[in-house]
């Protein structure tokens, strides 16, 4: 049984969309329970604590669970207590911060769509439009990320589209999707934003269910 003071998040330490809600956790000091999915073949919700679209992250408390990334991180930031500090999407009013928060979600989404159908190995290949989409949406933010940072309030502590924005980038190599080594800012981006203690406690590896 959960109670109010136990948190569970349930995920992959292989997903994106996990790391950005296990980012949101340990910047914003909220205890929590990290519970991996070790299968994600197969199609029973029980294994994504009820979820029935079969994904994660699902975070779990004394209201029972909670579905999707974005959901998460408004929750445990109400939780924290730190909204002042906190951008979460939709946050700010500035176009080119909402085209931004847009795309990271489109470009995660994208990223899965790409992993799933090279994994099981479909024909035809994926549509050449989703990798295009991918590369421009990535481009994107290489040409813009100064301007959008630069709207986003000097004072925040963490902010959903640069939580989400490190983990797409940093997954792209690990799940060999592409090499984003020629988005300079982006890589410099990244390679600040590692040096956080949530980053490095949350990189990516495959889950291994116990011996």
């Amino acid at each position: 049984m959960t109670t109010s003071d136990d948190l569970v998040l349930v995920g992959r330490s292989s997903s994106h969309f996990t790391r950005t809600a296990r980012l949101f956790a340990l910047e914003l000091g909220v205890p929590h329970e990290f519970r991996p999915v070790f299968d994600m073949t197969t199609t029973d919700p029980s294994t994504y604590a009820g979820n029935p679209a079969l994904k994660v992250p699902v975070l779990i408390d004394a209201q029972g669970p909670l579905y999707g990334t974005e959901n998460i991180c408004r929750a445990l930031t109400r939780r924290s207590g730190l909204g002042q500090r906190v951008v979460l999407r939709g946050a700010v009013d500035d176009r080119l911060v909402a085209n931004a928060e847009e795309l990271v979600l489109h470009a995660m989404g994208t990223g899965v769509i790409l992993i799933v159908t090279t994994a099981s190995g479909a024909h035809p290949a994926p549509p050449a439009k989703l990798r295009a989409s991918l590369e421009n949406a990535l481009a994107f933010f290489d040409t813009n990320l100064n301007g959008v940072l630069a709207a986003l309030p000097s004072d925040r502590l963490l902010s959903f589209f640069e939580a989400a924005l490190f983990s797409l980038v940093t997954h792209l190599p690990f799940r060999k999707v592409m090499d984003p080594r020629a988005y300079a800012r982006l890589m410099a981006f990244c390679a600040s934003f590692a040096d956080r203690a949530s980053a490095r406690a949350t990189e990516y590896h495959f889950d291994q269910p116990p011996a």
